[in-house]
């Protein structure tokens, strides 16, 4: 009996890990639109309603897409992230997340959920509790890296990040006329240019309280 308990949980384990894996292929392929109870489940050759079984709704699958594809990103770029010393290394760092991610669909993901939010309120605070872990990321290796340096304190870390995740969603929606990414990768190129020119501000200063 308790042999065949544990092949029902592992069965249901399993079929709640392909709903979620289809749930991110639907949503990064066909949009919030095309992501419903039954489009998720015929990719993941399963009955619709073990969506709402294993995860309530639709949304709630979906979030759970993007939990799981965000703690795969923040893994990945927490440990290329860790080995930048200099600002020109956190540029190259951000130019690598963003084609990354545009690759392999992360942006679509992500993009879709938040212009979703926009009409549906109920969505919103889940979002932007997401959210926040990758501003406090993106802060955090700015003001580690930056530190007390005069670029540091004319671009707060906290700002920096903000103007990051809305360059970020601006890049996905911008794709749709930027097919080429040429454009795109050209304000990467641009900011790869400037970054060695910003060194003067990029030296740390004493800080406060230390002697000099």
């Amino acid at each position: 009996m308790s042999r065949t308990g544990g092949g029902s949980r592992k069965n249901s384990a399993e079929t709640r890990e392909r709903l979620i894996t289809a749930a991110s292929e639907v949503l990064r392929e066909e949009g919030y639109a095309g992501a419903s109870a039954r489009a998720v489940a015929t990719r993941a050759e399963a009955n619709s309603a073990l969506v709402f079984y294993h995860f309530g709704g639709v949304d709630q699958l979906l979030l759970a897409a993007l939990d799981r594809s965000s703690a795969e990103r923040m893994t990945l770029y927490r440990e290329l992230a860790g080995q930048a010393r200099t600002l020109e290394e956190l540029v190259e760092v951000a130019t690598r997340v963003y084609r990354t991610d545009l690759e392999r669909g992360y942006i679509a993901e992500f993009s879709e959920l938040v212009a979703a939010a926009v009409t549906k309120p109920e969505l919103r605070a889940e979002i932007n509790q997401r959210s926040q872990p990758w501003i406090d990321f993106i802060a955090g290796e700015w003001d580690r890296v930056l530190g007390e340096s005069p670029l540091g304190r004319l671009l707060p870390a906290q700002e920096v990040a903000y103007a990051a995740i809305t360059f970020y969603l601006g890049v996905n929606l911008f794709s749709v006329l930027d097919e080429d990414r040429s454009r795109t990768e050209g304000v990467f190129d641009l900011a790869g240019t400037l970054a060695p020119r910003a060194k003067l501000l990029t030296l740390r200063l004493p800080r406060r309280g230390t002697p000099e």
